[in-house]
């Protein structure tokens, strides 16, 4: 039995490695440039319009700034709980899937595997990758639907009503049902366990049975609960870690700049002895990058759609600036807290490599900070994954007990992932991520023409000094398939 289950790892890994190499790197690449390029660099220029989305009034009672609504409720839906999650509230869950241990383990395991120049590579992809990421989100918003508790929507739902493929939407829907609701719980539920075990001496068995009762509790209080517990932890969590990484970094400033010259310098293999350093480097970086900041992925879209918000084109933008938080932030402060330990030549990898870094800094302090922040790190992507999982079983099926049993096996999932190791943990999470990669960047080429529609009809209005609203009959063509966006 042992055998056979490696067997199953060997392969899953050796499919894996090809996707990632030949397929998913090629696509995330060409997609990140022609964004850009098509958006003239929407990701540098709107900053300032990004940060001011953060802090948008959600839409209360029908109107923004006492001005009617974009995407008004009809009737027969539930007015008060379709406007009750704000653009903050949509961008918090989201972040709280991006900012976990993709975060700290992740970038751990990239640069054991692919060295300090992993790093690089990882700026690289998020500062392009951004543009990436607001073409998907700005999608969502276009094509989302309303429900009984709030918005929905996301890749598979522009997939069947832009592109008219039901089918691709199906495909694409049981794929990050397997990916996140599955795959992915395991990685998050592993590397949590083992921080607390191994602070603890608690076993991971133990440590997995209560936070499968958490995450159940969590899950089962549906969208409103979930993106409350987002709001309310992953700004705490996210401020607390940079802060300790910048005091980390003010300590040893003096090592700042050799450690930059080190990310560079190994990014290009000025200091590789093996010709093919470059290329694991990059790979784990892209790989890491995307597993972390999702761009491209069509994850974070379905939290994008959410949002009651008077523009697509504002969740693109707070999707884009979500891709720098996470990326040139967050990531950047594991790293450096990993390069500037020097700890990074050894033997260990992923989260307790972090941790020992963060140790050798700052004493057991840091181990219990650390212990602390994954616990918040990896449940609020747990919660955030389960909703992923959640928002594309209900395009498949409108069946309440498909909903009720996917609750049951996340559950069981969480529980699973303490008892497996993180490299098989890993093997998994990148194949069905490479696939379902592949199939949300396919669509989001056919339908990036529509994006850049919306963002000339922003731009416009900004323009002529009004607050951007959007109507669906501002879209050129027959607007038949946007179901939302008629006021």
């Amino acid at each position: 039995m042992l055998s056979v289950f490696s067997g199953i790892v060997n392969v899953t890994q050796m499919l894996s490695d090809y996707l990632w190499s030949y397929v998913v790197i090629v696509l995330l690449v060409f997609c990140a440039l022609y964004f850009t390029l098509r958006g003239r660099g929407l990701q540098f220029r709107l900053l300032r319009d990004m940060w001011r989305v953060v802090i948008d009034k959600p839409i209360i009672d029908g109107a923004v700034d006492n001005k009617p609504a974009a995407g008004e409720v009809s009737q027969g839906v539930e007015e008060d709980a379709v406007k009750k999650i704000g653009s903050f509230q949509a961008f918090a869950v989201s972040l709280s899937s991006r900012v976990g241990t993709g975060n700290l383990a992740g970038v751990a395991s990239a640069i054991f595997i692919g060295g300090p120049g992993a790093v690089f590579w990882m700026w690289i992809m998020a500062m392009f990758g951004a543009a990436t990421a607001f073409v998907e989100s700005t999608l969502a918003q276009l094509y989302k639907r309303r429900g009984e508790e709030s918005f929905y929507g996301g890749p598979a739902y522009y997939m069947q009503s832009g592109l008219h493929c039901k089918w691709m939407g199906v495909l694409f829907a049981v794929l990050i049902t397997i990916t996140f609701g599955i795959a992915n719980q395991v990685v998050q539920s592993n590397t949590l366990c083992d921080a607390l075990s191994d602070a603890s001496g608690i076993s991971n068995a133990h440590v997995g049975i209560a936070l499968t009762v958490a995450t159940l509790f969590i899950i089962f209080g549906g969208v409103h609960r979930i993106s409350h517990f987002a709001s309310m932890v992953v700004p705490f969590m996210a401020m607390g870690y940079i802060l300790l990484a910048l005091i980390i970094i003010v300590l040893n400033i003096s090592q700042f700049t050799a450690i930059i010259k080190l990310i560079v310098s190994c990014a290009f293999g000025f200091e590789q002895a093996v010709g093919g350093a470059v290329g694991v480097a990059i790979l784990q970086g892209v790989k890491r990058g995307l597993f972390s900041n999702e761009a491209g992925e069509g994850s974070a879209p379905n939290a994008a759609a959410i949002a009651s918000t008077t523009h697509p084109v504002k969740q693109g933008l707070l999707q884009s600036l979500g891709v720098f938080v996470d990326t040139l932030l967050i990531c950047s402060c594991t790293a450096f807290i990993i390069l500037l330990s020097g700890l990074h030549h050894g033997h260990e990898d992923g989260i307790l490599l972090t941790k020992r870094a963060l140790e050798m800094h700052v004493g057991a302090a840091g181990g219990i900070f650390l212990t602390i922040a994954i616990f918040l790190f990896a449940f609020s992507t747990i919660i955030a994954n389960y909703f992923y999982g959640e928002t594309n079983i209900r395009f498949i099926t409108r069946n309440k007990w498909a909903i009720q049993l996917f609750r049951i096996i996340t559950g069981g999932t969480v529980m699973m992932g303490a008892l497996v190791t993180l490299q098989t943990a890993w093997s998994f999470v990148d194949l069905a991520m490479g696939v379902m990669t592949i199939v949300n960047l396919i669509a989001i080429i056919r339908l990036s023409p529509k994006a850049f529609v919306l963002l000339r009809n922003y731009l416009q209005q900004k323009r002529k000094g009004v607050e951007p609203h959007f109507r669906r009959d501002m879209m050129p063509g027959d607007a038949a398939d946007i179901p939302c966006w008629e006021k």
